[in-house]
């Protein structure tokens, strides 16, 4: 596919993150576009919406009325089935129809392209490089799957921004095999862990990211599997001593994380080791475009997070009562997720909706070892309810498998139903001195549900 080929573009779930960074992108290159989504309302606008609709991009209902014979290409995520209104009326007017990932491989095609590749920390990683990049002054391009603040902001949706230079950076996804699409100048591999696939058939898909990669590939060290696809160790990252950037002498304090990178002072205003790794992915990457690491570790001083990565929804002084909300949806992560806010509070009190019948079935068992392993004595773990997105899918899995395993190993968990039972339990177990974590992806409505714990309390 080439981009230049089409003048008319149409989403079919623009709102999703992934449509919405691509469509936004190609709008600010000049391309005519437009898209529906089922959460529109007649009744009332989304954010996502009024901000679309600011950059000059319509909106429509997702009934087909946006789709005529004036559009040139209609472009679809996988989540979107051949029964769907659009699809139908793209065949019937013999309009092609794109995958959203065969797109953004033509995207990345046509300009020079920092690919963030892994299972975890992803979102982070690439926009704390597209903000050393900018710092720099560089004017990179951006094409990721969370809002970065700084771009919020200035009132955008903040998953895409169109720079003046040549480097793109894009977040590249393995769950749905597309990563392999991609033919990056620089890519990154930040790890392997288990999320929508097994072990070896990640493995594969990034061994042929690294194939596909034009100059550096870079890998996390300190992860075995991906250390085994180091293409030179100058080039990675880690805690291992022998890697070009090597971080150490890791410590947390508040809301701000503290570490040595090759001997000189790091601070990042963001919780958990997690993100030290990803500052030293970030800080690799930056190197492999020509920027020094003292320029790298000076531009992340004021890095400002992104939208429901460790985002601090609220804190009430008087009880120090923290609510904190995070994107985390895989076993990792929700480990990661709640390992870092256990230096904030006596207690953690974490509570995570999984995002789908699949993943749940495909990762009940290491989440609960995972979480259990986490938890301390005096923490709790609530599960919701399954997010269910709509679609053909089998349901025949609870949550609460997930909890007993918990409780079984001997750990505090409890399945909670839907948020308004959630809510109940999470303000029976709200004392001083905690943190009340909020954990899952999809959902678009899991930040509102943050901010009314947070009033409740």
């Amino acid at each position: 596919m080439d981009i230049n080929s089409y003048s008319s573009y149409f989403f079919v779930g623009i709102a999703g993150t992934g449509m919405s960074a691509i469509a936004q992108y190609l709008n600010g290159i000049g391309k005519k576009v437009s898209g529906s989504d089922r959460l529109f309302s007649a009744t009332e606008k989304m954010l996502s919406q009024t901000q679309f609709e600011a950059q000059g991009i319509s909106c429509y209902f997702q009934d087909g009325s946006g789709i005529n014979k004036q559009t040139d290409v209609v472009i679809v995520s996988t989540a979107i089935e051949e029964s769907n209104i659009e699809y139908q009326k793209a065949l019937k007017l013999n309009i092609p129809i794109v995958k959203r990932s065969e797109l953004l491989a033509a995207i990345s095609d046509s300009i020079k392209t920092i690919a963030v590749g892994g299972t975890s920390g992803k979102s982070t990683t690439t926009a704390m490089i597209f903000h050393i990049l900018e710092k720099c002054g560089k004017s990179p391009s951006l094409i990721t799957g969370a809002g970065l603040s700084d771009l919020q902001n200035k009132g955008l949706p903040g998953n895409a921004w169109n720079g003046k230079g040549e480097w793109l950076v894009i977040e590249s996804d393995e769950s749905d095999g597309s990563i392999v699409n991609y033919h990056p100048e620089i890519a990154l591999l930040l790890n392997i862990d288990r999320d929508h696939k097994e072990f070896d058939e990640l493995i594969d898909l990034f061994s042929t990211f690294k194939s596909h990669t034009k100059s550096t590939f870079i890998v996390n060290q300190d992860f075995e599997l991906t250390r085994k696809l180091s293409q030179d160790i100058k080039n990675d990252f880690g805690t291992h001593n022998k890697a070009g950037i090597t971080g150490s002498n890791f410590e947390q304090k508040g809301f701000s994380i503290i570490f040595q990178v090759n001997g000189n002072k790091c601070i990042v205003p963001l919780i958990g080791r997690h993100n030290m790794e990803n500052a030293l992915a970030a800080i690799a990457a930056a190197k492999a475009v020509g920027i020094s690491v003292n320029d790298a570790i000076n531009a992340l001083e004021d890095f400002k997070g992104i939208y429901r990565r460790a985002q601090l929804v609220g804190l009430r002084k008087d009880t120090n009562q923290y609510v904190i909300d995070d994107f985390a949806h895989n076993p990792s992560e929700v480990a990661s997720a709640i390992r870092a806010c256990q230096t904030i509070a006596p207690k953690v009190i974490a509570y995570f909706q999984p995002h789908g019948f699949g993943p749940l079935s495909f990762m009940h068992k290491e989440l609960g070892e995972m979480v259990a392993k986490t938890l301390r004595d005096q923490d709790i773990f609530l599960i919701g309810d399954v997010y269910y997105a709509g679609g053909t899918v089998d349901k025949n899995i609870s949550p609460v498998i997930v909890s007993d395993a918990i409780t079984e190993i001997g750990k505090n968990a409890k399945f909670v139903g839907n948020k308004q039972q959630a809510l109940k339990a999470i303000l029976e177990e709200s004392k001083k001195d905690i943190v009340i974590l909020t954990m899952g992806a999809r959902d678009p409505k899991l930040d509102v549900f943050a901010k009314e714990i947070f009033e409740a309390l």
